[in-house]
C-alpha cells in the first residue's frame, strides 16, 4: 500500500480507513513479481520464490488444482514486502468449490529481489534458473514431460490438458524452452488491482443514513407525507435481513465498480445476516495468535471473470479474508490464512 501512496498500518496502530480495489487493464510487465503488484487473474506473481507445494493448492472438495483468483500487496510493520494470494476451484462439477488464501512476506533485504526498486521491464525477463512453474497455471511445477523434459506441470491434470491442447505437437521440437506458457487458457482474465481510499464524505453520509429508520432512508419518494405511525408500522415489517442487504447495497452504490474492500482490523460489509462467522468460527493462526479481518472480495468481481467458461456454480456474495493479527514470520514459506465465503440470501438473488 505504501508503494501505491496509501497509508500503511504498522503493528499496533489503529485500523486504517477503508480502501477500495478496482480492476484496470495493465501491461504484462507491470504485473510481474519484481513489480510487487496487486492483481486479478492470470498466473500468480509469487512473492517468495520458495513456492507452496502443489498439494496445498488442491481443492478440498474435488482434489483438483485450484487456480489463481487475485492477490493484494499489503506491506505491514516489519514485513517490508507482504502479499496475500487467493485461489479457488474452477472445476464446474465440483460439489464443494473451495477457496484458499496464502500469505508471503519478505524483508527489504532478501534473496529474491534487490533492496532498491526495480524499473518496469520492457519485456518479460527469462525464467529464473531452477524455478519450475506449471505451464498451465503458474503454480509450482515439480513434474516434467517425460519426452521433452522442458515442459513442467503442477500435476497430471494440467499435463493431460496441455498435451491435448497442443503440447503433443510441440513436444521435442527445438521451439520448446523452459518457462514457456501453454496455449491452453483455463485462467481468469488478468487485470491490475488499483487501490483508492473510500471517499470520507461518502462514508460519513452512509454512517448517518444507516442510523436512520430504513424505510425513511430507502423509500423517501414513497413515504413522503405519511404519518409517523404508518412509517413505524412499515418499518416493523422490514426484517433484519432486509436491513443488512439494504445497507450493503447503499454502501457499494457509492462506488459500484469496487471489487475489493481493504481495512485490516476493521469489519467486513456483510451481504446477509445468514452465515456470519462468530469468533469461534475463525480459527487462530498456526502461531497461536488470533486472526483479524483484512479484506473482502466483492461480488462485482464476477462480472470481470468471464464466468461462462467456469460453470454457473462459481459464485459468492462476498469472500472475507482473515489473517494473523501478529503477522507471524515464517521466513520464505507461504502461510495459510483463513477465508470465509458468504452467499446472498435466497430472497435477494
Amino acid at each position: 500500500l505504501e508503494a501505491l501512496g496509501l497509508p500503511m498500518a504498522s503493528d499496533g496502530e489503529a485500523s486504517a480507513p477503508v480502501e477500495l480495489g478496482f480492476v484496470e487493464p495493465a501491461p504484462a510487465a507491470r504485473l510481474l513479481s519484481s513489480q510487487f503488484p496487486s492483481k486479478v487473474g492470470g498466473r500468480p506473481a509469487w512473492l517468495s520464490l520458495q513456492l507452496p507445494e502443489p498439494e496445498r493448492l488442491r481443492c478440498g472438495g474435488c482434489a483438483r488444482p485450484m487456480i489463481f483468483l487475485l492477490q493484494v500487496y499489503a506491506p505491514r510493520g516489519r514485513a517490508f514486502h507482504r502479499t496475500l494470494l487467493v485461489f479457488c476451484c474452477a472445476h464446474s462439477p465440483c460439489p464443494r468449490r473451495r477457496f484458499a488464501v496464502f500469505r508471503s512476506q519478505l524483508g527489504r533485504v532478501n534473496e529474491f529481489y534487490s533492496p532498491e526498486p526495480e524499473p518496469e521491464p520492457q519485456e518479460p525477463p527469462p525464467p529464473r534458473p531452477g524455478l519450475r512453474l506449471c505451464r498451465v497455471c503458474g503454480a509450482s511445477g515439480p513434474k516434467s514431460c517425460s519426452r521433452c523434459r522442458w515442459a513442467h506441470y503442477c500435476g497430471k491434470e494440467h499435463q493431460s490438458l496441455d498435451w491435448k491442447a497442443g503440447h503433443r505437437e510441440a513436444c521435442g521440437q527445438a521451439l520448446g524452452k523452459a518457462g514457456s506458457l501453454s496455449s491452453l487458457n483455463i485462467l481468469f482474465p488478468e487485470f491490475e488491482l488499483v487501490m483508492e481510499l473510500e471517499d470520507s464524505e461518502d462514508q460519513e453520509r452512509e454512517n448517518v443514513t444507516c442510523g436512520e429508520p430504513l424505510v425513511a432512508a430507502d423509500h423517501d419518494c414513497v413515504t413522503e407525507g405519511l404519518a409517523q405511525e404508518e412509517l413505524e408500522a412499515m418499518a416493523k415489517h422490514e426484517s433484519k435481513e432486509d436491513r443488512i442487504f439494504a445497507k450493503f447495497k447503499r454502501r457499494i452504490a457509492l462506488a459500484p465498480d469496487q471489487v475489493l474492500r481493504y481495512c485490516r482490523g476493521g469489519s467486513p460489509l456483510w451481504v446477509s445476516e445468514e452465515n456470519v462467522p462468530s469468533d469461534v468460527d475463525i480459527p487462530s493462526c498456526a502461531c497461536g495468535a488470533k486472526r483479524e479481518f483484512e479484506f473482502q472480495v466483492m461480488p462485482q468481481l464476477l462480472n470481470h471473470l468471464k464466468m461462462d467458461s467456469f460453470g454457473e456454480s462459481l459464485d459468492w456474495g462476498t469472500l472475507v479474508v482473515y489473517t494473523c493479527e501478529q503477522n507471524c514470520d515464517h521466513g520464505n514459506e507461504y502461510s495459510a490464512e483463513f477465508i470465509w465465503k458468504q452467499d446472498f440470501s435466497v430472497d435477494h438473488l
